[in-house]
């Protein structure tokens, strides 16, 4: 095992491709949101209490009634395909073995079904909806039918962010064959081995059942990108529930505003993202409006933060301030590049940790009980200005 998930993305480095690091790692434009992310937990301090009891730590916290190891969930990531063959499965597994659940992407390259085949554990669907709905529908159906028990609808992705990386690195689906690909790959051949023996480039194995259309990445990509639903708005939710019998969560709540429609519109939860940095430039980290977001719910609504969770004294804090628990992006998929199943087991394994390692050292041995007390007050204002 590597000390940190730091350690792990340097490793997924040396072994991906360019363009597939690259696509795993960059962020929109310059990337001031990406390093935004990081920025807000690194201003936050601690206020640790001494001479307390904590022979005992309980990490586990409870969402939806279901108890879980950590406060953390394996997020929703697409095209993982280029990271290592049936990604999913492989992540699925590795949440569940670590005791929690599983999101599972619209723009996944495992099937729904096969997923469900290789673990017994707790998955959610992420979804997005295209121009034709019928599709989203058919996903839906088909995770209801494997036992999918939450549904996390995305909607900070109308239209891709610009992301400069992809463009200098020729980057789309399918990847074409430059010169400078050829160099890629051939300098990297044990990821190009793994690649062929998944027969090639990773499909949108799902859009391309559902949706009824040939193995061809082109179309399967231009359904996620072009052809998404750019109408979608909050009387959709009722569209929603009238094909998902399970809870509903909105995932890329960024404002006050969008928190409280999210409430009066009947939804069971709200993700605080700003899609890893990768969407809109100069975008808020989920961090920083996550305080005035609890002030205006309370306990009204489930809330979760994703983006630049790096740390378990990270969810430490994003709890601390009323997250109920963090989804993690990159970081699985940091330990999934770099040594497969075997690497995103330790990067779990890491994060529990530097968890239990925290609770500790703050005085406060149950998850469940932080709170903004455990945080510097003075951080925690200078937080909201940033």
């Amino acid at each position: 095992m590597l000390p940190a998930i730091k350690d792990y993305r340097e490793l997924a480095r040396q072994r991906l491709s360019r363009f597939a690091f690259d696509y795993l790692e960059g962020g929109a434009e310059d990337g001031r949101t990406l390093a935004r992310n990081r920025e807000a937990y690194e201003q936050l301090l601690f206020s640790p209490r001494i001479l307390k009891d904590v022979a005992h730590v309980d990490a586990s916290i409870e969402i939806f009634g279901n108890r879980q190891g950590m406060p953390v969930l394996v997020g929703p990531t697409g095209l993982n395909g280029l990271y290592w063959p049936r990604a999913e499965e492989v992540l699925a597994q590795a949440a569940h073995a670590a005791g929690v659940p599983f999101i599972m992407s619209t723009a996944s390259t495992s099937l729904i079904e096969d997923v469900r085949a290789a673990t017994s554990g707790e998955l959610w669907l992420q979804l997005y909806v295209q121009q034709d709905r019928s599709i989203a529908e058919d996903i839906m159906r088909r995770a209801q039918a494997c036992g999918f028990t939450t549904l996390m609808l995305t909607v900070d992705t109308t239209v891709h962010g610009k992301r400069d990386h992809d463009v200098r690195n020729g980057f789309r689906m399918p990847v074409p064959f430059t010169p400078r690909l050829f160099v890629d790959l051939v300098t990297h051949p044990r990821w190009c081995a793994r690649m062929l023996r998944q027969g090639g480039s990773p499909q949108l194995v799902n859009l391309a059942r559902s949706s009824g259309m040939p193995g061809s990445l082109a179309r399967q990509a231009a359904a996620i990108s072009r052809q998404m639903n750019l109408s979608l708005g909050w009387a959709d939710i009722a569209w929603l529930r009238d094909h998902w019998r399970g809870k509903v969560i909105v995932k890329g709540v960024l404002s006050v505003e969008d928190a409280l429609d999210a409430r009066a519109h009947g939804v069971d939860g709200i993700v605080l993202s700003n899609h890893g940095g990768r969407q809109l430039e100069s975008a808020p980290s989920p961090l920083e409006v996550l305080p005035s977001v609890m002030d205006a719910l309370g306990d009204s609504l489930t809330v979760l933060v994703d983006s630049g969770v790096r740390r378990g004294s990270d969810v430490a804090k994003a709890c601390a301030l009323g997250a109920k628990a963090v989804l993690l992006g990159r970081a699985p998929l940091y330990g999934l590049a770099a040594s497969g199943p075997r690497g995103v087991a330790e990067v779990l394994g890491i994060l529990r940790e530097e968890f239990e390692i925290t609770l500790r050292l703050l005085g406060r041995p149950v998850a469940g009980s932080l709170d903004a007390s455990a945080l510097s007050p003075d951080y925690r204002e200078r937080l909201g200005r940033l």
